[in-house]
């Protein structure tokens, strides 16, 4: 949930508890509290299913980044050392050992490595009397199964978080309606009490309404542009004082100002 959406549900929190405290009988459930309780109830549930999904989704992700350093250097490169010492026997095998690059996805990564598990099953007898530890092939199961897992964590706190962030927009939208008919409702019972309507503060955001712009003053922007098109020229005149001043600089560098009619620079400044 982000920064404004948590505020915007605090705040109908605190209307709610405005309701709780100053009952309205005679009120419809539609215009009444009972609803708005619905349905802030249902976004604090699809908060708490939003949260939940967030915090699965970075366990999974951490843990996959440590299964991944476990597999690439060391268990998958064990298993590259021992294909390169059958490389002296039989090269096309020791192709099939080769590790997969550093930047191979993750699901590129568990599918090569299922591959080279496989074959190392497959050819277990002959890499054993290699000097293959039997325990490494156990490991990579263990391992693989693992990573495996991370991914399905991965994708399964993504859908959580990722459905129950839209739901929260369509809950925000209710509660915005349902404010904009109690805001009428209690203008109507208590709008001769100036101390309740005090309390009584539904925010703008609420209730559709929006604060006035206000517009930069004409004469700033007209100075604004102004300079930007002098190139930041601080004199008066628009773009003949620009053209004035670049004289000005020629003519006082070059040490030619007499002569040429135009009044001492120090006069301009």
């Amino acid at each position: 949930m982000n920064a404004q959406l948590r505020r915007r549900l605090e705040m109908a929190a605190r209307a709610r508890d405005f309701l709780r405290a100053h009952q309205m009988d005679g009120v419809g459930q539609d215009l009444g509290l009972t609803k708005l309780e619905q349905l802030l109830e249902h976004a604090e549930n699809l908060a708490t299913q939003q949260r939940v999904g967030v915090a699965v989704e970075r366990s999974a992700v951490k843990q996959r980044q440590e299964l991944r350093r476990a597999l690439q250097p060391r268990i998958l490169g064990y298993l590259s050392a021992v294909g390169a010492v059958v490389g002296t026997q039989n090269a096309e095998l020791a192709e099939q050992f080769r590790m997969p690059p550093p930047n191979t996805t993750h699901q590129g990564l568990l599918t090569m490595s299922r591959a080279i598990l496989e074959r190392a099953t497959a050819q277990k007898e002959l890499l054993v009397k290699l000097g293959m530890s039997e325990q490494v092939l156990d490991e990579l199961t263990t391992a693989l199964g693992q990573y495996e897992d991370t991914i399905q964590a991965t994708s399964a706190g993504r859908r959580e978080h990722v459905g129950a962030r839209a739901d929260l927009k369509v809950v925000a939208a209710d509660i915005s309606k349902q404010l904009r008919l109690l805001d009428k409702v209690v203008r109507y019972r208590f709008g001769d009490n100036a101390e309740l309507m005090g309390a009584w503060r539904v925010p703008a955001m609420w209730l559709g309404r929006s604060r006035p712009r206000t517009s930069p003053s004409p004469g700033r922007a007209v100075v604004r542009r102004r300079r930007r098109r002098d190139g930041g020229a601080g004199f008066e005149g628009g773009s003949k004082g620009a053209v004035d001043r670049s004289l000005y600089r020629a003519c006082f560098f070059l040490k030619s100002c007499r002569g040429t009619g135009l009044p001492s620079p120090a006069n301009m400044l």
